[in-house]
């Protein structure tokens, strides 16, 4: 058994992000930090849309690969990839991006790569999807999509530029 949701709400999720950034930072310089895999392409398209105003604008790409808690996701050859932070963290107003929240752990493994690379003034959260089951004191300041999920629920989300089509599955799983 599973949900299936397509590219309108992927799109609908992305602009909701957007209009709140726009909203609460007011034409503030801001940086977009997306995290790989996916992350960085959700931020992408939020920082394209933000893009058609006035304002200071930068974007970056993170790689927590090597800060994460949870190596068996890595496997045996872990797929590292390069972090881009073509400007100074130092105090800027950072926005990490994320597809999924579920635990928190990924946005600590986040803020403990990003603070290999300065200090920044202030650090907010952006997710497409939260679908809640924290483990670590970790909330969002900007949601696209909230999904009601059980613990178990697997939620895949598939992006274009990365896989080829936007859309989000959540299969259910039931307790054994």
């Amino acid at each position: 058994m599973s949900q299936h949701f397509g590219p309108e709400e992927i799109e609908r999720g992305i602009v909701a992000l957007a209009d709140a950034i726009r909203e609460r930072s007011a034409g503030a310089p801001i940086a977009l930090v997306g995290i790989r895999s996916r992350g960085d392409e959700v931020a992408q398209r939020v920082c394209n849309i933000l893009a058609e105003e006035d304002r200071e604008l930068a974007m970056g790409v993170l790689d927590i690969s090597l800060y994460r808690d949870d190596y068996e996701h890595l496997h045996e050859n872990p797929k590292l990839q390069e972090s881009d932070i073509p400007f100074a963290v130092d105090g800027a107003h950072i926005i990490l991006v994320d597809d999924v929240l579920f635990t928190g752990r990924t946005i600590r493994a986040a803020l403990d790569a990003l603070s290999d690379y300065g200090r920044p003034a202030k650090v907010e959260l952006a997710v497409l999807i939260d679908r809640g089951h924290r483990e670590m004191p970790i909330q969002p300041d900007y949601v696209g999509i909230v999904l009601e999920t059980s613990r178990l629920d697997h939620v895949h989300v598939s992006l274009e530029a990365s896989d080829g089509e936007d859309k989000v599955e959540v299969v259910l799983k039931k307790p054994a």
